[in-house]
């Protein structure tokens, strides 16, 4: 069952409203693609804070008019598949980019190859996997 503005972790109970919302359609996103909820916390939480930082008005309004429980169920096994698989740096347009092998979507956009390398490396020690640079 999705997290929902009035049922969320209490990890997440801190935030300011607009990040926790943000937070919890992130987690939302990454829980139907199959990330367990201990890796979906901590990860969608960085990236709410990061969003808020760069969130125009328009994008937080946007934002709260959104439905954050709706996302589709990816199958179990695209998922676990996603979820076994090594993480990459890759040099970007705009800088570095944290991917896990096979994704659709990066995980994060860094300015600095070391900042890229620590996230990745964060995301591969949780889930017991390797980094490729």
């Amino acid at each position: 069952m999705p997290w929902s503005e009035h049922d969320y972790p209490d990890s997440l109970k801190n935030l300011d409203p607009i990040v926790r919302r943000k937070a919890i359609d992130i987690a939302n996103a990454m829980l139907a693609e199959g990330y367990e909820d201990d890796a979906a916390i901590p990860i969608a939480t960085a990236q709410a804070k990061k969003w808020a930082e760069d969130a125009d008005a328009a994008e937080k309004r946007a934002l709260k008019r959104k439905d954050i429980t709706a996302h589709p169920r990816q199958s179990k096994s695209r998922g676990a598949m996603l979820i076994e698989r090594d993480v990459t740096v890759n040099k970007v347009e705009d800088g570095w980019e944290v991917r896990t092998v096979g994704a659709q979507r990066a995980d994060s956009l860094h300015k600095t190859k070391r900042e890229a390398t620590a996230r990745a490396r964060e995301i591969a020690e949780k889930r017991g996997t390797d980094v490729q640079t």
